[in-house]
């Protein structure tokens, strides 16, 4: 019972981050909307219907039924067009949608405050405001990653011994267990014990579990000096690595395979001992690096993403395993978070510094997401006021008119198309974290 509970409050925490980062993400457009003097009718959480709502001055704030985003609605985001026709039984559907946007976007202009809508607003506003939200999340990123890595601390690997191995097996061995006539590991031989602490090899001090590893895999059949700490004891012993043949790791941490597809193993020396991990805290210098590595990952997951969501659906819909550096919906990272939430085999500070990371990793997400060139993105809506700041000074060069503000809304019909394929891949990515989900433990 106690798990179930534990697993409900991981979702929960995620659940409650998700709505925090998104009304963050809003007040990232919200701010300097006001500042520019934009009038702002609705700030709203979620899609849908209304749940609970209040106003405030000019605002209505509120939340929605459905938590997968939000939004602030500005006065005039589509610009009015002179002699526009009405609408006709004619009419077609692609003119309907246009005609439609423009008519709701004048709907939300108050008489007598015409100068008060985002439209008309100098091109580099227009970008301050829409890249006010994923700016936030950035942010959000970079404070939550602060406090895992400079609060909480990250597990890594010590100089104190976690694990002595009793034989030599290669890493292309089906056995993983020992058996009679087996090579006996040269650390257990020479009576290295979990807990003993690395202080030298060959009167070389010993910093870090690196250090451990370079000395030994280049010293096959070298005779080694060891200086260890058992129980504030400091000895001495010798002993000698055996060439024997490991696997090769890539980046990640993952096997690295040929271009035939087959493992990667190389020969190197072993004494058959593993490190214990500890938590250290960081510097605030790796704060940047962290955060720059994970937007780099989200970019290449979104470069890659029409292979990606194949690889879902062949996944969802087929005998093949989830990549677990695949996209993943709302869903799976509740399931992720209840999993960490009632891991009961680790400490309860490292759960909230998993859940923390967690909700770190939503919000570089969230950043890189927002910012793709398409609408209703807000980075849509950067590259149409950079494209209309382009334009006008190409005009303003060539010594012709001001052509004014870009019409928008013909965009509307593509935007449409946008949603509908980004509500297809959520359905999907859901699917398949229902039924084939990926889990991290």
């Amino acid at each position: 019972m106690e798990t179930v509970l534990l697993y409900i409050v991981g979702i929960l925490v995620v659940v409650v981050g998700l709505i925090i980062s998104i009304a963050l993400h809003e007040l990232g457009h919200f701010v300097p909307a006001k500042l520019f003097g934009v009038r702002v009718g609705q700030f709203m959480i979620g899609f849908g219907r209304t749940i609970v709502s209040w106003r405030r001055g000019e605002t209505e704030y509120g939340f929605k039924w459905i938590p997968l985003g939000g939004y602030i609605s500005m006065a005039g985001m589509y610009p009015p067009v002179a002699g526009q026709a009405a609408r006709t039984a004619s009419t077609g559907f692609f003119e309907t949608l246009v005609q439609d946007a423009r008519t709701a976007s004048a709907d939300t202009i108050v008489e007598g405050e015409e100068h008060r809508t985002f439209y008309q607003l100098a091109v580099w506003k227009r970008i301050i405001i829409m890249l006010g939200g994923p700016i936030m999340n950035l942010l959000i990123a970079i404070v939550l990653y602060a406090v895992v890595l400079m609060g909480f601390g990250i597990p890594q690997a010590s100089t104190t011994l976690g694990s002595v191995f009793e034989c030599v097996l290669p890493a292309t061995s089906e056995r993983q267990e020992c058996e009679a006539g087996d090579p006996l590991a040269p650390g257990a031989e020479a009576g290295l014990e979990p807990g003993d602490r690395i202080v030298a090899i060959d009167g070389v001090a010993i910093e870090s579990w690196d250090a451990v590893l370079s000395i030994v895999s280049g010293s096959a059949g070298e005779s080694l000096d060891f200086t260890v700490e058992r129980d504030g004891v400091v000895s001495s012993t010798t002993l000698t690595p055996l060439l024997t043949e490991r696997y090769v790791y890539d980046e990640q941490g993952l096997i690295a395979e040929g271009a035939d597809g087959e493992p990667l193993t190389q020969r190197v020396g072993f004494i058959g001992i593993g490190a214990a991990s500890e938590t250290v805290q960081q510097s605030v210098t790796t704060v940047l690096p962290t955060v720059g590595d994970n937007i780099s990952r989200v970019v290449t997951i979104i470069l890659n993403l029409p292979q990606r969501m194949i690889d879902v659906a062949n996944a969802a819909f087929g005998p093949e395993e989830r990549d677990p550096n695949g996209p993943i919906s709302v869903v799976g990272v509740g399931r992720i978070a209840g999993e960490i939430a009632s891991i009961d085999t680790i400490p309860v500070f490292e759960r909230i510094s998993l859940l923390t990371g967690t909700l770190a990793s939503l919000n570089v997400a969230l950043f890189v997401f927002n910012l793709i060139p398409l609408l209703p993105l807000d980075g849509g809506h950067v590259a149409g006021a950079l494209f209309e700041g382009v334009r006008r000074w190409f005009a303003k060069l060539r010594g012709k008119p001001d052509p004014g503000p870009i019409d928008t809304a013909k965009l509307v019909p593509f935007t449409l198309g946008v949603v509908l394929v980004l509500g297809v891949m959520s359905l999907l990515l859901i699917y398949a974290d229902i039924v084939k989900p990926i889990s991290l433990f």
